[in-house]
């Protein structure tokens, strides 16, 4: 964490608890250091905080590896797109759109370079950051049937949370 405690001295003493906070959620006991670095990374991508991003991926590539960081970006990138598409259908709430097909290509989350599992997390952090309903339900529950625990999953949320706090303090 090298790379991320020194972007960290620039966070404001307002904000102070945030480093704490993520000193504290890149050491969950329920996800693994991939799994872990892997939402970071996604998070910090969906975040659109350029220092963020650079320190936690110099952090996160020995760890990840390069099919890891792509997936990241990756993930960011379709949820950037599906968090305004699904959440537009959920929102309006007309069985017209509903019945719509979405039309929009996402190959890179029924193929992803590391698992399918992993993509999941990633995905389900960005939906948590976009406020997306209709995005956490299905993200969380795909999850779920996979076998993951609600603990699981809370950290995956936890680590989004604090890395948007963490751009926010930034800005």
């Amino acid at each position: 964490m090298e790379n991320i405690n020194e972007l960290l001295k620039q966070v404001p003493p307002a904000a102070s608890d945030l480093a704490s906070n993520l000193s504290t959620v890149l050491q969950s006991q329920f996800l693994s250091p991939e799994q872990i670095w892997s939402v970071a990374l996604t998070s910090s991508f969906f975040v659109q905080h350029p220092a963020l991003t650079t320190a936690v991926l110099a952090d996160a590539q020995g760890v990840i590896g390069e099919d890891g960081v792509e997936d990241a970006r990756g993930a960011a990138a379709i949820m950037g797109m599906n968090a305004v598409y699904y959440q537009f259908r959920h929102l309006i709430d007309k069985e017209s759109y509903s019945e719509r097909m979405a039309g929009l290509r996402m190959n890179r989350m029924v193929n992803p370079a590391t698992s399918k599992l992993q993509f999941e997390l990633c995905s389900l952090a960005c939906a948590a950051i976009a406020g997306c309903e209709a995005c956490l339900l299905a993200h969380e529950a795909n999850l779920i049937e996979e076998g993951l625990t609600e603990d699981q999953v809370h950290d995956t949320i936890r680590i989004a949370a604090v890395v948007q706090g963490i751009a926010v303090a930034l800005s």
